[in-house]
């Protein structure tokens, strides 16, 4: 079995064609007459520009609107004066076309892939795409077809650029493998659009593999497995069939909005750990990120980021989803999230202990580094702060205080942000719940972080199995009334109140946080849809009986027994 990159879902299973690179070397050569020159490269960017403009429809009835403007952009690249400008003044110096249009295309796949986020590496591929593209034609060479590929055809290739993709037939092909690429690649958000899976990042395998072979692309787990026996086709064609059966069906909610089936509205949203993550949100429909979790961008690494750099990662995820909510947790280390590099001493109970506001709060210039990353973000898109772990309203009013000081800071620097961002709570302690009231008149909103919750409420370790009876559920009585309290204080003042906790997509919780008054869910990509689905079979008034009901019973026992024989 080979690994990669899950960048498409979905299983397909067929036989590999590969996709090689046409040759497309040449001699260099000295021109004198340059005017003729600068004529004949003229006239390949004209046909290059209209194979890319028909390539373009093709995405655009194939795919989308917003798929075929990655081949827009390339029509825009091309045509970008200072590039073209360039090019004329090499052939001007007496440089071929071919030379000198692949020393400025390789100058700047080589400043894109020095960059260190994935969206700007993502343009060397697009100028690398580019130059092949236009050498062609000066060439004579052919562009590579896929469009004749037969019915249940895997394409494996070491990059599959948008200008081949955007010739798929996709009722043809079963699924996509390529040695590059990643979740942001161009390859991996047309593969996504197509419906086809798709697994990236395999190293070695357009030379591993031979045309014929049989293969299983897994693109929801990231597997190719090649010529499987006959027991193995049969699982994967069962597991096939039911994920197209319900996928098929979920499509109906893409596009919807998330009403209940008596008409009040909802928001969904995603959680997400890394910027690029942020495709995800967008391509499952979501309205926004409703969690960032920012410790991952401190993770995997010997040193505290910059505020640079942090302000790279939180434009970009703003950027990607285009003027969509994005709520930015700062920093909630200690607990299960260790950083070795900022030396946190080993406690007891680390769950209890030195983390999140707490750690923050006592290390400011750290802490005013990433408030004032995150504002100076905030002048791309709709950004929301939030604070974890808050126990006590001094938490809060000093992290305010903080939030106030960095504004004031930034202002004297002329830098832009938002100067109405709002600031928000992550509920997640029994503390914070008690309170919420006195908090939600000083919070912009609360977001319910369901798995701490429940562990704080029921004074459990959740990675201690002897405990785990009472840790894997909010279904508990106890938890469920610090929710409901948590959302009817939100209401009451309000303030908007949502949910990150893997509670949220719980179908057995759904009818009693839309009771309890919830408007805002924040799940994983993937149950988006799936979550929209369920809220949708409630109306307000059957959730309310069906919560009345659970709210008299006692054990978690009576609770789930209940909530299964109802919804």
């Amino acid at each position: 079995m080979l690994h990669g990159t899950a960048a498409s879902e979905g299983i397909g299973i067929g036989k590999v064609m590969l996709i090689e690179e046409h040759s497309l070397e040449y001699t260099p050569r000295t021109v004198t007459d340059t005017e003729a020159e600068s004529q004949r490269f003229k006239t390949a960017v004209d046909a290059f520009c209209y194979n890319t403009e028909k390539q373009a429809e093709n995405l655009r009835s194939s795919a989308g609107e917003k798929e075929a403007e990655i081949l827009a952009g390339h029509i825009q690249i091309i045509r970008d004066p200072y590039l073209s400008g360039e090019i004329e003044k090499l052939i001007a110096d007496g440089q071929c076309a071919e030379s000198a249009l692949e020393h400025m295309c390789d100058m700047f796949i080589a400043m894109f892939s020095a960059a260190d986020d994935e969206l700007t590496k993502q343009r060397a591929a697009d100028v690398r795409d580019i130059k092949s593209g236009v050498l062609g034609i000066l060439l004579g060479v052919n562009e590579i077809k896929v469009s004749d590929a037969p019915k249940g055809t895997v394409l494996v290739a070491r990059e599959l650029t948008p200008s081949v993709t955007a010739g798929i037939v996709k009722e043809n092909i079963a699924g996509i493998i390529t040695e590059t690429g990643g979740t942001t690649s161009h390859s991996a958000i047309l593969a996504r659009a197509l419906e086809i899976p798709a697994v990236l990042s395999v190293e070695g395998v357009a030379s591993s593999l031979k045309n014929g072979d049989t293969v299983v692309v897994d693109g929801s787990e990231g597997a190719v497995i090649v010529n499987p026996d006959d027991n193995t086709v049969a699982e994967y064609s069962k597991k096939r069939d039911a994920f197209l059966a319900e996928r098929k069906e979920l499509e109906n909610y893409r596009g919807r909005e998330t009403k209940s089936a008596s008409g009040e509205v909802y928001e969904l949203f995603c959680n997400i750990g890394k910027p690029e993550d942020a495709v995800k949100a967008v391509d499952a429909d979501g309205e926004g990120v409703g969690l960032f979790r920012t410790e991952f961008l401190f993770m995997d690494r010997t040193s505290i980021p910059t505020e640079d750099e942090q302000y790279e990662a939180y434009k970009k995820a703003a950027l990607i989803l285009k003027g969509k909510s994005l709520i930015i947790r700062t920093l909630d280390i200690g607990g299960d999230k260790d950083i070795p590099y900022l030396g946190l001493k080993k406690e007891e109970n680390p769950f209890m202990g030195f983390r999140a506001i707490r750690y923050c709060l006592k290390n400011r210039e750290l802490f005013k580094s990433q408030i004032k990353a995150i504002l100076r973000a905030s002048a791309f898109g709709d950004i929301k702060i939030m604070f974890p772990l808050i126990t006590t309203m001094d938490e809060l009013r000093e992290g305010k205080k903080l939030v106030a000081e960095c504004k004031a800071d930034l202002r004297n620097m002329g830098i832009n942000f938002n100067e109405n961002i709002q600031v928000g709570v992550m509920v997640e302690t029994a503390s914070a719940a008690v309170i919420a009231d006195m908090l939600a008149k000083e919070a912009d909103f609360f977001s319910i972080g369901t798995n701490d919750l429940t562990g704080y409420t029921m004074a459990c370790d959740r990675g201690n199995n002897d405990v785990s009876y009472l840790s894997y559920s909010p279904l508990q009585p106890s938890v469920l009334r610090m929710i409901k309290r948590t959302i009817e204080c939100g209401v009451q003042n309000g303030i908007s109140v949502g949910m990150c906790g893997e509670a949220a997509a719980n179908k057995l919780m759904i009818p009693l946080l839309i009771s309890f008054g919830l408007t805002e869910f924040s799940v994983s990509a993937p149950s988006v849809l799936n979550v929209r689905k369920i809220i949708s079979t409630w109306t307000k008034e059957e959730a309310d009986k069906v919560t009345a009901k659970v709210l008299e019973m006692s054990t978690q026992q009576e609770i789930v027994e209940y909530l299964k024989s109802v919804v």
